[in-house]
């Protein structure tokens, strides 16, 4: 009896792809959206963002609360609520919190004054931080090569909490450098906010005292509250000098 063969129907081999790219191109909208979201857009966007901010600070002058004071028809926690609201987001937008502070001291007196200008302050960073982490961490620590900006980096990065604790209690440094030196770095979230709401103390409760004692400039209340302000900054300046041979090694 002759063999029989049994013959089996020819296979085409499975086409060999790289991945899932190569079987789906990428849509204009994920393209678009790529594009959107690299860092240097979202960078982009943060400095558009503040530069509206301070374009928004000399429309409107806020520092006009010194000499015009508080809306009559607000008054209690509420205006000291919304008042470190305002402080907050005009940190945000660049105003100096001396200015704030003054304006806090001078309207609600020296406890409700510091207590919205702490509030204010910890918001106002705490703005700061989520947009330049969220923003601009991505674009920027790619340019921290200088032996500068990786001492500043290094202290931020290892040492949170003690370097912004540092930065927020001896005067001197710029506060909005300070929030965005902060994000760029590895610090946490927490030893960031904490050490702000601890450090900012002193010299806020100084400039809320003699916004407080403003009215009679020659009083001893004043003059006391002056010296708060000043020999902190000199002292500041004296540690700085002193150990500045760390931060360049």
């Amino acid at each position: 009896m002759p063999d029989t063969v049994a013959s089996c129907p020819a296979t085409r081999p499975a086409p060999v792809t790289d991945g899932p790219a190569a079987a789906r191109p990428a849509s204009l909208t994920e393209r678009c959206t790529s594009v959107l979201l690299s860092p240097w857009s979202r960078l982009s966007l943060l400095v558009a963002l503040l530069a509206a901010g301070g374009v928004s600070v000399l429309l409107l002058h806020p520092q006009r609360l010194l000499s015009d004071g508080w809306p009559q028809q607000l008054s209690g926690v509420t205006a000291v609520v919304l008042f470190g609201a305002a402080y907050g987001l005009c940190t945000v937008a660049f105003v100096p919190r001396p200015v704030l502070s003054l304006a806090a001291g001078a309207l609600f007196g020296t406890p409700l004054g510091l207590a919205g200008s702490i509030g204010g302050t910890v918001l106002g960073a705490a703005v700061s931080f989520g947009l330049g982490r969220v923003l601009g961490q991505d674009a920027l620590r790619p340019l921290l090569r200088g032996r500068w900006l990786k001492a500043v980096d290094g202290q931020f990065s290892r040492h949170g909490f003690r370097s912004m604790l540092a930065a927020r209690t001896f005067p001197g440094v710029p506060f909005w450098a300070a929030n965005y030196c902060a994000a760029v770095s590895r610090m946490r979230w927490m030893p960031f906010l904490l050490a702000t709401a601890i450090g900012s103390v002193p010299n806020t409760a100084a400039y809320v005292f003699a916004g407080a004692t403003a009215s009679k400039p020659t009083s001893p209340a004043f003059l006391i509250a002056m010296a708060l302000v000043v020999v902190p900054m000199v002292v500041g300046a004296v540690v700085a000098w002193r150990k500045r041979h760390r931060l360049r090694g």
